[in-house]
């Protein structure tokens, strides 16, 4: 298995939106790719907006390049969601599940 994280910095006023953006939108999207597994949001309060840690579960490298292309470390993130944020990563970050 496989867990993709990604991190975004969004503006205070816009992260109950970004929360129901990824419930509503990207996590129904994701359940019908064939080897999407689960997806957690982690969230924090810090000075300067809401972090966000998004972490999904794969069963393949395969599987990710269905929702990510052929670049499989390039973040997916809308432009709706681009004007959320402060900062984000552009690069995702993958690591094999060990338990």
């Amino acid at each position: 298995m496989i867990s993709r994280q990604w991190r975004g910095l969004a503006r205070s006023e816009a992260a109950q939106a970004y929360e129901a953006h990824l419930i509503h939108e990207t996590f129904p999207a994701l359940r019908e790719i064939e080897g999407f597994i689960d997806a957690s949001i982690l969230r924090r309060v810090v000075e300067t907006g809401v972090e966000f840690l998004v972490v999904t579960q794969w069963s393949s490298l395969e599987a990710i390049a269905k929702f990510s292309g052929s670049d499989l470390e390039a973040a997916v993130v809308p432009d709706k969601v681009q004007r959320m944020m402060v900062e984000y990563d552009r690069r995702v970050k993958h690591y094999e599940v060990i338990k």
